[in-house]
């Protein structure tokens, strides 16, 4: 079954619209690489700041090799997006999010709406 990549990003609440913003410039930059399967970016409604950024992929291996690839390259300055000033060093944007760790899930279940 797929896997799960959950990234946990602590945004201060002055830093949200920036962080959406940046999620929606990117659109389309993961959905064509080999073994995606969903993205859904998960805006917290109280209790917490962090932002949930969901990922899944058909196998650990299709994870890394777009880690290592299109999404490397693009954090690297390779890619487009985000520069809308406010940067530091070398013209690039500082982080939206003040924390990150990546936390990932076997699918063993799942079940979706009965087709009526």
């Amino acid at each position: 079954m797929s896997i799960v990549k959950i990234n946990a990003l602590t945004v201060p609440a002055e830093q949200r619209e920036v962080l959406e913003q940046r999620f929606a410039s990117r659109a389309g930059a993961v959905e064509g690489s080999d073994g995606f399967e969903w993205f859904e970016l998960l805006r917290p409604v109280e209790g917490t700041d962090q932002y949930l950024v969901y990922t899944r992929w058909r196998s650990e291996e299709d994870f890394q090799a777009w880690m290592e690839g299109p999404m490397k390259a693009a954090h690297q300055g390779g890619g487009q997006g985000g520069g809308q000033g406010g940067g530091e060093g070398e013209g690039r944007p500082k982080p939206a999010a003040s924390a990150s760790s990546v936390w990932s899930f076997e699918v063993v279940q799942q079940a979706a709406p009965k087709k009526g």
